[in-house]
């Protein structure tokens, strides 16, 4: 009897386990950047970009892990196929080349940072020939100021070290989101705040994009999972909930 009542705790144990793994969500690990106010390992859950990310997976049946790094590293294991995914990308028509790219989720203001008082005005792109920019490599920016040869660049490895290389002179203008130019100067040159500004208008109000390398298995699975996911969370209002949330 002992042995029969041993058998059937067995079989119900074993049946318990594969049913939650047949429930279980797949993982994918999603290449990001510290990029904040919108997303970053020390923020709470990661961010608000972090939390549509996840939720919008999580309904489509996947779970999601971060891993943070430099952007162009982020960009590199993309084409590598090393990473199931990668965010918060800009869109671009290049980058339908080698990703699927999601619907879009709301993002920010792209613009310049100058240093205040430095007398500089413009109607058009043209008018900024002769000033040197500074820009993040790997960056999508807008499809204008992108296409603009003619333009002056100064590539870094970072938005950080943009607005150090603004402070010195070393450039006469930047090109980053306000929020996380401003995010930067408090966080870690609190006594330069005053010192650098946005110029308004901005360039664009960006949305922002999954992207997930045409080379990854199941690469149209995963990208349908999250649109789905996203879709469902615009139509109940999660999305403009999280953004109230978090002060967006």
């Amino acid at each position: 009897m002992k042995r029969i009542v041993l058998g059937v705790m067995v079989f119900c144990t074993m049946v318990c386990i594969a049913s939650s793994s047949l429930w279980a969500n797949d993982k994918l690990v999603l290449a990001t950047l510290e990029w904040e106010p919108y997303i970053g390992p020390n923020l709470k859950d990661h961010g608000y970009v972090a939390v549509i990310v996840k939720e919008a997976f999580k309904r489509g049946g996947y779970d999601i892990e971060y891993d943070f790094m430099q952007w162009s590293r982020v960009i590199g294991l993309a084409k590598a196929g090393r990473v199931d995914g990668y965010f918060p990308e800009y869109y671009s028509d290049e980058l339908k080349e080698n990703n699927l790219i999601s619907s879009p989720f709301p993002g920010g203001p792209l613009g310049f940072f100058k240093r205040k008082g430095d007398d500089i005005s413009y109607k058009t792109l043209n008018d900024l020939t002769g000033n040197k920019i500074g820009v993040v490599m790997g960056y999508v920016n807008t499809v204008e100021f992108d296409a603009a040869d003619f333009l002056t660049k100064d590539e870094s490895p970072s938005d950080l070290v943009n607005l150090k290389k603004l402070l010195a002179n070393r450039i006469r203008l930047m090109v980053a989101d306000k929020f996380v130019g401003l995010n930067l100067l408090q966080q870690n040159m609190p006594d330069k705040i005053n010192e650098v500004e946005f110029v308004e208008p901005p360039l664009e109000v960006k949305d922002l994009y999954v992207c997930i390398p045409k080379n990854r298995a199941n690469a149209e699975k995963i990208h349908a999972a999250f649109d789905k996911g996203l879709a469902e969370m615009n139509a109940d209002g999660t999305i403009e909930k999280i953004l109230k949330d978090y002060g967006f």
